[in-house]
């Protein structure tokens, strides 16, 4: 540990790139990692001591630090993050530390709890009620107020009679944890063959850092074997994180830990309250909690003795943070882990290209699991060709899956209609006048949401209710729908199957909460015919769902994304992974134009390796990830000009790039117009960097922004090192 003297370098939570030298007052002790309190400017703000600063100079007007927290330093494994994160992504290194700081209440020790034992006194009479307070604590057991009133149903003036005649003793306790350690010996499972030899495999390999790619089909019982591993941390005494890409796959997977481990895991995400992070967050820093389920910010806790991180679904688009500190959760996952030297777990029944290839040239180790669990079929996927087999005029569902609809309710059994499209039409349009109802603040359609009569921007949120007459030409009732959303869908089902019974599952019909609700009664079959959208893709285990229908399964190919291929073979793998998950065998039907595209041949093959194969050597000729790499700069402007022009003058002083060395391949593309011109009232225009994989494209874009002109207030300059979304 490196000696400090009287004066240190503290990093703020402020949008600055290095720290600031502070005076250790008399009688402070602190050490690399000491969460402080400082003055900045006119304010307090909190602050981690990096060092000892570089620059000695003007001591005599270095202010004092304020106070020094009594917690844990934060752990060098984790400054050593903060540090490569802000490096990789461009972030200033403040930014990324106030990822990891907490509120001020956090690092503040718990206040103690007064609870009340069984005095030497009697009490001067007894009464019911009183007797029965006294039967409660006969054992000498300690109970706060609350929970003595709680216990035996009394008054408060009950118990505060029996404090005043010192019947009840006060004593002051420690707050307990927020969750149990869980036990890894509660519930083991009995794992088949694969699942047994998956796991000897990880339990065979070296102690300390190694990145595992567990891929296993849908169902094939992925989680059975990480939680095994886990298992094996708790035992050692060390903690674990595993960090999912939604809140709303929280809930199953929380049942699924408690029924193995006997106690919920913390929990780490956005609608938890201030002071049950507070609580998680203090638990993880001194070890009291073991295991977190997390979003992806969850990568920034205090952990100390952290031996594995599992990053489920890993080939998720949501682990990708894209705004504020713009960085991918799975790969600052593994940098941790390997600062920690612990294990890491990317666990997908169809990982990302990047994540393959990796697999695949043995930088990952990598274990597959291919077949489902407990002797559960993969289902039987057909594609319908809907230039043969098209629906009826107005409709979107073909023939041939209404049939299969029917049939599939008839044997009691529940259907899933996927549509990955909100609302109820992506465009509204008057037929008199041709207006097309679009985002004043965006370059994109209003979404038609029915149930709501109103028409929705699902980029800015701006919401206007439906007219009745033509906002143009007044024409009256003229605007029609085109193209099917989730509740068009939804309606012709109802004219289709009138008799079955339905829900929609989607982000818009309500709080997390609601959607909880609606997934326990889908298990619990109080449905026959489920019509959902991404968010019923994945995570969801249904015993009775034996049918899913993918109504535009050729949605995401229509986008000039270079990872269109990849996100729409997920997805449909995802979707149609619903299917025939216990005894039953299951069915996907695919409705698309395009039954010989790659994807699709895929598909109906069930060849994930064809897949791969095709996909890679189509990246390894545009020389595009994993052979390549890709920056993006994205300049916004209340100005279509203004941004344009900026983008001009940072392309003019562009390093230029080299005919020799790791930098000859290096490539520059735009300026041009986002795919998404406006969002937001925002005008965005685009360039985009090609380089060699092993180039260092992080210090290019580097010396190139600091070599250009700072930009003025008006305009926002965003830097996406590894862009994975391209609008």
């Amino acid at each position: 540990m490196e000696k400090l003297g009287d004066i240190v370098a503290v990093m703020v939570g402020v949008a600055v790139n290095t720290p600031y030298s502070y005076k250790l007052p008399l009688g402070f002790d602190v050490k690399i990692g000491s969460i402080v309190l400082v003055p900045l400017g006119t304010r307090q703000t909190l602050g981690v001591v990096w060092g000892t600063p570089k620059d000695n100079k003007a001591h005599n007007r270095l202010k004092d630090i304020i106070k020094v927290f009594d917690c844990e330093p934060l752990s060098k494994e984790l400054i050593k993050t903060i540090d490569f994160i802000a490096l990789y992504t461009l972030a200033p290194k403040g930014m990324v530390l106030r990822a990891a700081l907490p509120p001020i209440k956090a690092l503040e020790k718990p206040k103690n709890i007064k609870t009340y034992q069984l005095g030497a006194n009697r009490p001067d009479r007894i009464t019911p009620a009183r007797a029965k307070i006294l039967t409660l604590l006969k054992d000498g057991q300690a109970f706060s107020k609350a929970a003595i009133i709680k216990n035996v149903r009394v008054s408060a003036s009950v118990v505060e009679g029996l404090i005043k005649q010192d019947v009840l003793k006060t004593v002051e306790l420690a707050p307990p944890a927020i969750v149990e350690i869980p036990n890894p010996d509660f519930a083991p499972p009995t794992l088949n063959q694969q699942q047994q030899i998956a796991l000897d495999s990880l339990q065979n390999q070296k102690i300390g850092f190694g990145v595992t790619l567990l891929d296993g089909v849908t169902g094939g019982g992925k989680t059975q074997v990480f939680f095994e591993q886990l298992a094996d941390t708790l035992r050692a005494g060390k903690q674990s994180l595993i960090i999912l890409p939604e809140i709303a796959l929280t809930k199953m997977f929380i049942e699924r830990f408690t029924k193995r481990f006997g106690v919920e895991p913390a929990q780490w995400h956005s609608a938890m309250s201030e002071g049950q992070k507070n609580r998680v967050w203090r638990g993880v820093m001194d070890g009291s909690v073991r295991a977190v389920i997390g979003a992806r910010s969850s990568l920034f806790l205090p952990f100390n003795q952290l031996a594995l991180i599992v990053i489920d679904e890993e080939h998720d688009g949501a682990f990708k943070q894209s705004d504020g500190i713009i960085y991918h959760a799975r790969d600052m996952a593994i940098v941790r882990a390997k600062f920690a030297n612990a294990k890491i777990i990317l666990s997908s029944a169809t990982p990302s290209i990047e994540s393959k290839h990796n697999a695949l040239i043995g930088k990952y180790h990598s274990i597959q699991l291919n077949s489902r669990f407990a002797d559960a079929a993969m289902p039987d996927i057909n594609l319908i060709d809907m230039k043969i087999n098209p629906p009826e005029k107005g409709n979107y569902i073909s023939p041939i899956l209404e049939q299969e609809i029917h049939t599939c309710i008839e044997k009691g059994e529940q259907a899933l209609l996927f549509l990955n499209r909100r609302g109820y039409a992506p465009l509204t349009l008057c037929k008199a006048c041709g207006y097309q109802y679009q985002c004043q603040n965006c370059s994109t359609w209003l979404v038609e949401h029915r149930l709501a009569n109103i028409l929705m921007c699902h980029h800015c949120g701006l919401t206007i209710k439906k007219p009745k007459n033509c906002t143009q030409c007044d024409e009256e009732d003229s605007l029609i729908a085109i193209g099917p959303g989730i509740e068009r869908v939804a309606e012709e089902a109802q004219r289709l199957f009138p008799d079955a019974r339905k829900v929609i599952l989607s982000s818009d019909i309500g709080s997390s909460e609601l959607i909880k609700q609606r997934l326990v009664e889908i298990e619990n079959d109080e449905y026959d015919l489920i019509i959902g959208t991404q968010l019923i893709a994945k995570g969801h285990h249904f015993e009775k769902l034996t049918l899913v229908g993918v109504l535009d399964a050729d949605l995401g190919l229509d986008h000039g994304d270079p990872r269109a291929a990849e996100k729409t073979f997920q997805i449909l793998t995802q979707v149609s992974g619903r299917s025939g998950r216990a005894a039953k065998a299951g069915k996907a039907y695919l409705q698309t134009y395009y039954p010989d595209h790659p994807v699709m041949r895929a598909m109906k093959t069930q060849d994930s390796k064809a897949f791969y194969a095709h996909e890679l050597k189509i990246r390894e000729q545009g020389g595009l990830p994993p052979f390549g790499r890709l920056a993006a700069i994205i300049i916004s402007a209340n100005n279509h000009n203004e941004a344009f022009n900026y983008a001009r003058g940072l392309l003019r002083v562009a390093p230029k790039p080299t005919n020799e060395g790791e930098g000859k391949n290096l490539k520059l593309f735009g300026p041009v117009d986002a795919p998404l011109a406006l969002i937001r009232g925002r005008y965005r225009v685009r360039l985009l960097v090609q380089s060699n994989h092993s180039f260092n494209l992080s210090a290019y874009m580097r010396f190139w922004l600091e070599k250009a002109q700072k930009p003025t207030k008006s305009i926002r300059v965003q830097v996406d090192i590894d862009p994975i979304s391209f609008h």
